[in-house]
């Protein structure tokens, strides 16, 4: 089976969306697919990254820069080359990452090939709510949206509530594929009490942590607000925050106490995750929240709103902690009761998040998207077929 994967933003790019496409490559691959990777040139970049891997291709087309979004990169939509590429390497089915130019282009030139196309859904309707008051715009947008998905022979969203909120405005055939995390690399084995100590923190001490872009429409400053209203109660605690972004200077310099580490990968970012405690997740325009799983498969004690990942795993009380969506005082208050929560009911909590996680495999996502391929390429035949 040959897959071509077209989307705006695919690693190293550090976000959700590219991690989680790395990963479904990969997988598919390790189970003998041939995979094409189409995406746009991003800065400074002058040859495609994955040429010379076995079972893949990359074909790394023009971009313009991405508004509002330093350093990313948008394709342009290129019909007539992924017509002529597709004809020399004809793929099994085209999935759609996102729905932009570049997208759109692939969109019709596999039309024009009768070529499946199934596509993944990652626009998060909170954010385009009456919390941003965008009317008519959005309205105009959401119709797009819905034409271009409708096209395709599927639409999958991370979460089953996306998946409804989707069916709800007249997208037809959508389907959920989750994200996995990696267990391996997110571990509570992972913790380091050298980090701790680096970060001023002595035994018994609880760190709160924050992981991800350090900007407003994260709700970062709601993070901060909460942990403020804990610190007076509980005095040997910290916030370390992990990420950067745009706020980060002007809170580094209203609150210079607060350890800032920046921007982790790898094993250094998941000891960073495991020598925390708390993990404050405000954030309210998720798609899905990658960053909560890894948390939870870190071990750590999860404080978030009630939608995308964490409604989808967590068990309020049980497993982590969960606000009403966009309740900022409920959050602040929720937040405020682990100051008084005993190290033994949190180290419960801790233990029921690892074993939350544990259950989340990437290899029963990639299962997942598979199956959904094969559903979508067989559905496209018989319609070929009935015809």
């Amino acid at each position: 089976m040959r897959l071509a994967l077209v989307t705006e933003t695919y690693p190293p790019e550090v976000n959700g969306v590219a991690m989680t496409l790395g990963r479904l490559v990969d997988g598919l691959r390790s189970r003998d697919w041939e995979t094409q990777v189409v995406r746009p040139r991003q800065k400074s970049e002058m040859v495609a990254a994955n040429d010379g891997i076995p079972g893949s291709r990359e074909l790394v087309l023009p971009s313009l820069p991405l508004p509002g979004y330093e350093g990313l990169r948008m394709g342009l939509p290129s019909a007539l080359r992924l017509l002529r590429e597709w004809r020399n390497w004809r793929p099994s089915i085209v999935h759609m990452a996102t729905e932009g130019p570049l997208g759109l282009g692939a969109l019709y030139a596999a039309k024009e090939l009768q070529i499946p196309v199934s596509s993944t859904f990652h626009t998060n309707f909170h954010q385009y709510s009456s919390h941003y008051k965008l009317g008519f715009v959005m309205d105009l947008i959401f119709v797009y949206l819905r034409i271009v998905h409708n096209a395709c022979g599927c639409t999958l969203a991370p979460t089953t509530e996306m998946a409804n909120s989707l069916s709800s405005m007249r997208f037809r055939n959508t389907g959920v594929l989750s994200r996995g995390v990696d267990t391996e690399l997110f571990s509570p084995g992972r913790r380091s009490e050298a980090l701790r100590k680096e970060w001023g923190v002595s035994a018994g001490d609880r760190v709160f942590l924050y992981v991800g872009r350090v900007a407003k429409e994260k709700n970062i400053g709601l993070a901060v607000q909460a942990y403020l209203a804990v610190r007076s109660e509980l005095r040997n605690s910290r916030l370390v925050i992990v990420g950067d972004g745009p706020k980060r200077e002007s809170l580094q310099s209203q609150y210079p106490e607060f350890i800032y580490a920046g921007m982790r990968k790898g094993e250094d970012l998941a000891s960073h995750y495991a020598s925390g405690d708390v993990f404050l997740f405000p954030s309210i325009t998720e798609t899905f929240g990658n960053v909560v799983t890894e948390a939870l498969s870190s071990g750590l004690v999860v404080a978030t709103y009630d939608y995308a990942a964490g409604r989808q795993y967590i068990s309020n009380g049980i497993n982590g902690y969960l606000a009403p969506f966009d309740d900022e005082a409920a959050y602040k208050r929720m937040v405020a009761g682990l100051s008084k929560e005993s190290d033994a009911t949190l180290e419960s909590i801790r233990q029921a998040a690892r074993e939350t996680a544990l259950g989340v495999s990437w290899d029963r996502i990639v299962d997942d998207f598979q199956e959904a391929l094969k559903r979508t390429r067989y559905s496209f035949s018989s319609r070929e077929w009935a015809n």
